[in-house]
């Protein structure tokens, strides 16, 4: 008897490790696979500093969510350049500020120094989602002030995380703010004097300094690129940015952002919208403009019933998207961020780099191959 309970156990343990080894890491899978857009990258990924993290979301009868994340090389101390994935918090914590002001909504305008144009709140942070305009992110950024950003972040344990120069302005590490007019829903004004933010101190990481000249003032410098001065923001931070945005339930409440619902719904409306639909010319930008994973290397119409709640960045040879991707109709979700490096003549800032050729539709078959495995899972 005792020898017959030996052997049921060795069965259940056998049993046991057979159901766990069937468990599918569809990431894995993915990065495996034999087509040619992925398969030369991952013959070198190291080459490409490829970072990816890919989130599972299981959901219970209660209709709550629960993660499930898998990683390839994950490093947050390897630094990459993040280029414009920093305007999601900006645009997010604008938003967070400007409810701390009475009688202002995402509507209310505001004028920055002395100049007499104004600007809408909503209308910057869709500007921001559509085509990822960068004075959109800079007239936000004088409202926040780096200080209130960068801290904001830390105290909702999105680290590390530092942004210290606005994106292609001119005196873009300038840590003084320009003074700001609010023009409030009552007909009153408030001036906000410039803010002046912490001193920046160089960055201490890996892979800070990169290849082997740059491009300044239209000449190649020889000797590699250094990052040590410029904004940070690893892919796990970028990444559980989204998840707060998306589903703040699942966090406590010193971690989520400060939102009303109304405000959150707009920020999650203007991540998914596409620029047509946002009143650009489909020409200029077509609908992969800002959707890396899935269409990054096509130009043919999204679905109407696949919505990409995303952020791209690309800059410096870098391309990353952090991206929630719904199929509405066979009730599909999860999310996956990335970044890769294509610059295979190492030098930076010469807008020479292989993003139509090995990039972007790396990052676009990764995109379809989850979205299809996931879909097949989902049939099984």
């Amino acid at each position: 008897m005792k020898n017959g309970n030996k052997i049921i156990v060795i069965v259940l343990i056998f049993l046991n490790i057979g159901c766990s080894s069937r468990k599918k890491n569809i990431l894995a899978e993915t990065l495996n696979s034999q087509k040619e857009e992925i398969k030369r990258v991952m013959d070198n990924p190291n080459a490409f500093e490829l970072q990816i993290i890919y989130t599972h979301i299981k959901r219970n009868q209660k209709n709550e969510v629960k993660f499930k994340d898998y990683t390839y090389n994950l490093n947050a101390k390897n630094y990459f350049y993040p280029a414009s994935t920093v305007k999601l918090p900006i645009a997010i914590l604008a938003l967070e500020k400007l409810n701390t002001i009475q009688n202002t909504s995402i509507n209310t305008e505001f004028s920055i120094g002395d100049k007499p144009r104004k600007f809408k709140f909503s209308e910057e942070i869709s500007k921001i989602f559509a085509v990822s305009d960068n004075d959109a992110s800079t007239n936000l950024l004088e409202f926040i002030g780096f200080d209130y950003l960068n801290n904001s972040m830390i105290k909702k344990g999105l680290s590390p995380f530092r942004v210290v120069h606005r994106l292609s302005s001119p005196d873009s590490a300038n840590p003084i703010t320009k003074p700001i007019t609010l023009y409030k829903e009552d007909n009153s004004t408030m001036n906000l004097p410039p803010l002046i933010s912490e001193p920046n101190k160089p960055l201490l990481l890996k892979k800070l300094k990169k290849g082997i000249g740059y491009k300044y003032d239209g000449k190649v410098i020889k000797g590699p690129f250094d990052f040590s001065n410029k904004n940070y923001y690893p892919v796990e931070t970028l990444h559980n940015t989204l998840k707060r945005i998306v589903f703040p339930e699942v966090f406590k409440e010193k971690e989520r952002f400060h939102l009303t619902e109304k405000d959150r719904e707009f920020i999650l409306f203007s991540m998914q919208n596409l620029p047509r639909n946002a009143g650009y010319d489909s020409n200029q930008f077509p609908d992969n403009y800002c959707k890396f994973f899935m269409f990054g290397d096509s130009n043919v119409s999204i679905p109407d019933d696949i919505k990409i709640y995303n952020k791209v960045g690309d800059a410096y040879g870098t391309l990353i998207d952090c991206a929630y991707i719904v199929d509405v109709q066979n009730k599909i979700e999860f999310m996956i961020s990335a970044t890769i490096l294509v610059n295979k003549n190492e030098i930076f800032n010469d807008d020479n780099y292989e993003y139509e050729e090995i990039g972007l539709p790396f990052l676009a078959e990764v995109g379809r191959q989850l979205y299809q495995r996931n879909k097949k899972n989902k049939s099984n």
